[in-house]
């Protein structure tokens, strides 16, 4: 089947309508929202992992990727005669303008916190969102979930002045953790951890971190090193348990210079 020469992102649609024709792709075909899933959230991984990564070259093709499922799921809402992928684009049109009200109305000069401020006030206010903090997918990681209700609640005023009022919280919750420690109950020190973690995603969020993405990049720098330790055992020819934890730590610390 012939595909016009029209313009990049047209064209990309008209080449999702034809795989999913009776003349196109049995794959594509069989797709459905729930089938596409996997590739929807990998391809966003992927899109994080190139910009983590200073990798303008993967970005420009993971976004293509991602463009891609998206306009596949458009495709399937659209031959279902639920939406389309332009009612899509209009909705975001007059999102945008209407949570930047500082820019598309009277002109302000904000500070891009209280931009975010602004606009999690604007959700609750227009009734667009029943909670502050309703918006966040279930399925998100638990760590990016905590941060996001600090910034969501924060957003309407019930926050902490700044990262030093937070920080005498984590103290607080570590204090309250070793007390816990020694009654072995460990529901109440599951709840007293949860509670750290939490507050521990408040910290980094005054920092202007995400702790998400920073507990990656530890796991990256921890898998690293750890690498470095099985290839020194390896070379040995001995096996793990035959090496003391104080062996272990000194090819730890080799990794890392």
């Amino acid at each position: 089947m012939q595909i016009n020469n029209s313009e990049p992102f047209n064209k990309l649609r008209e080449i999702m309508a034809t795989l999913r024709s009776p003349e196109g792709c049995a794959w594509d075909r069989k797709q459905t929202h729930r089938s596409l899933l996997p590739y929807l959230i990998e391809e966003a991984y992927e899109v994080v992992e190139a910009v983590e990564n200073d990798d303008y070259r993967h970005l420009r093709e993971e976004l293509g990727d991602l463009l891609c499922q998206i306009v596949f799921h458009a495709q399937l809402a659209s031959e279902a005669g639920r939406f389309t992928l332009d009612d899509s684009i209009n909705e975001i049109n007059q999102k945008l303008i209407s949570r930047h009200p500082h820019v598309f109305g009277e002109k302000k000069d904000l500070k891009p916190q209280e931009v975010r401020d602004q606009w999690e006030k604007i959700k609750v206010n227009s009734g667009e969102k029943e909670s502050v903090i309703s918006g966040i997918p279930k399925s998100a990681p638990a760590l990016l979930k905590a941060y996001r209700f600090g910034e969501k609640a924060g957003g309407v005023g019930f926050d902490w002045k700044d990262a030093g009022e937070v920080f005498l919280k984590v103290k607080e919750e570590l204090q309250e953790i070793e007390a816990e420690i020694p009654s072995g109950n460990k529901e109440s020190i599951e709840e007293e951890l949860g509670d750290l973690l939490f507050v521990l995603a408040s910290f980094a969020r005054k920092l202007e971190i995400n702790p998400e993405q920073a507990l990656n990049k530890t796991l990256l720098k921890f898998s690293k090193r750890f690498a470095y330790i099985e290839k020194k055992v390896k070379e040995s020819g001995r096996k793990f348990e035959e090496f003391s934890i104080d062996e272990l730590e000194a090819f730890w610390q080799e990794a890392k210079e």
